[in-house]
């Protein structure tokens, strides 16, 4: 069942009614609750005894954050703007490894380089995997020979087809689960899961933050699926630069036409090119998206080749500077430019 946050109540005259009226003015202006944990945006600085985090995104970081409030001091290896897909770690990435109570990561190969810098850190912190095992449809991705999740299910009906084997990761079953608000709150459940147990002492805080941001990300669920409706059906179609958005066209009821790389660091081939130019023509796709952290040369060229416009700001693996500095915020920003596009 979603809760909905409570509201506060403030029955004080005097000179304490105008202490605490001051004192809600500077929580709104910083964004932060009672917990400790923001409405939107980023938590406030945390306390210095606070458990300390690695995530390997700055996507997982900040869900790790909305939900750990001040008891968290939460990093992410893979820097703002950074590419999960084709990261190299640093010497200081093992040391920050190695300092950490809990590493979190997706899994499903986004993020499998995590595995070598545990193990040269000598790190002993438990990792949670957020991806791994979930009650979801899970959607093919590029490595048709890889082994399958133990919880996944037959793919969903807007899936992109199996291609070639992905050097970087996507193996057998695509991992962008998050940009599916629906399993983005089932992210939020582990993450919860994993602080309780890993700083038992403040469990309280972290479930009443869950189960609080959750029900925002249950909001959010159905602001995007209405801003999708007005789309007319006719143009519901997307073509993305990398196999990034299969849960969300599956979740919101997009269809994916193609994309114009299997894999982040695979350049097409000009008959690959040729064919997603004739693919886009056919459908009536109105724009080729692409990420902020990849050049928009190839996107523009599909583009201008299709007679099609193209969206070359869209977020998915990482976050930005703000307005795009957390999760809820990406999320508005992709919808936002999606419908601009299409509708």
């Amino acid at each position: 069942m979603i809760m909905t946050r409570p509201s506060v109540r403030l029955d004080i005259t005097g000179r304490l009614a105008l202490v605490a009226v001051a004192s809600l003015l500077l929580a709104a202006c910083s964004g932060a609750g009672a917990s400790g944990s923001p409405a939107t945006g980023q938590p406030a600085a945390p306390e210095p005894d606070a458990l300390r985090v690695v995530a390997t995104t700055t996507v997982f970081a900040d869900l790790i954050a909305q939900v750990g409030g001040t008891k968290v001091d939460v990093t992410s290896v893979v820097p703002k703007g950074g590419e999960v897909h084709t990261f190299d770690p640093t010497p200081s990435d093992v040391t920050r490894v190695a300092d950490a109570q809990l590493v979190i990561m997706n899994g499903l190969g986004l993020d499998e380089w995590l595995a070598q810098i545990v193990a040269d850190s000598g790190s002993t912190a438990p990792v949670v995997e957020l991806g791994e095992d979930l009650d979801i449809d899970y959607i093919e991705g590029n490595d048709e020979h890889a082994e399958e999740p133990a919880a996944s299910a037959e793919p969903a009906a807007s899936a992109e087809p199996a291609a070639s084997a992905d050097p970087h990761g996507h193996a057998g079953i695509n991992p962008h689960l998050w940009l599916d608000v629906a399993n983005a709150e089932l992210y939020v459940d582990k993450i919860t899961d994993a602080l309780v147990a890993a700083d038992p002492d403040d469990a309280a805080t972290y479930e009443a933050n869950g189960t609080a941001y959750r029900a925002r990300l249950a909001e959010l669920d159905t602001w995007v699926q209405a801003q999708i409706d007005t789309i007319p059906a006719a143009n519901r179609k997307l073509v993305s630069f990398h196999e990034a958005f299969p849960y969300y066209a599956a979740a919101y009821g997009l269809e994916i036409v193609g994309t114009i790389v299997e894999a982040p660091g695979q350049d097409p081939s000009a008959g690959e090119i040729a064919a997603l130019v004739e693919a886009i023509k056919a459908s009536g796709a109105k724009a080729v998206f692409t990420e902020v952290q990849f050049s928009p040369e190839l996107a523009e060229a599909v583009a201008s080749e299709a007679g099609v416009a193209v969206v070359s700001d869209l977020y998915n693996d990482s976050l930005g500077d703000p307005p795009v500095d957390s999760y809820e915020a990406m999320i508005r920003w992709d919808t936002e430019k999606t419908v601009e596009a299409l509708r």
